[in-house]
């Protein structure tokens, strides 16, 4: 592990199409490496394969960040004024219809960071660049989909518990998520 002091300065920005296979291999290296701490291995192998890739509607709708440093993607994340909570299940699949920022929430998509660089304030980061995106689209609050591994970040940055599922993978296995929202404070 690098120490701090040597480590390039991340920068936030938004994903570009060209990042996109940079993107799907730190997602799946993050859940291969972070998952097995709170899922078994069937699992964590399920996830690799239903949960982490890259849905490019969130590139293409420029609500995708992430963190790069020195050229390195190292975190990813991002937000969709689309109905789509998550990805992983047969009914959240080709969720497109935009959300009324009135009425419904913008949800928060695909958070990932490589294990070493977890607990260095890169996802509270993205979630800022999320919240500030979605309040200047007129969106009052935020929603969700955690896994095991991401409950705390969002707990710690506001989230608020609203249920537990047992989701069941296209493959049939079944992960534990917490659905969470919070509201949107006014800057």
């Amino acid at each position: 592990m690098m120490p701090d002091l040597e480590r390039p300065i991340p920068v936030l920005r938004l994903a570009t199409e060209a990042d996109g296979e940079t993107i799907d291999a730190l997602m799946k290296a993050s859940t291969r490496e972070l998952f097995p701490a709170f899922y078994d291995a069937r699992q964590t192998a399920s996830a690799v394969v239903h949960i982490a890739h890259l849905d490019h509607l969130l590139v293409a709708d420029r609500t995708y960040f992430v963190v790069d440093a020195g050229g390195e993607v190292v975190a990813c994340g991002g937000w969709s004024r689309r109905d789509k909570l998550f990805s992983g299940a047969a009914d959240q699949e080709g969720k497109a219809r935009l959300l009324d920022p009135a009425t419904e929430a913008a949800r928060v998509r695909a958070m990932f960071v490589r294990s070493d660089w977890t607990r260095r304030g890169l996802g509270t980061r993205i979630l800022d660049a999320c919240e500030a995106a979605a309040r200047a689209e007129g969106f009052t609050s935020l929603s969700l989909m955690a896994t095991l591994p991401g409950y705390q970040l969002y707990a710690r940055y506001g989230y608020h518990e609203v249920e537990r599922v047992l989701n069941a993978m296209p493959d049939g296995i079944e992960l534990e998520l917490v659905r969470m929202d919070k509201p949107i404070t006014r800057a």
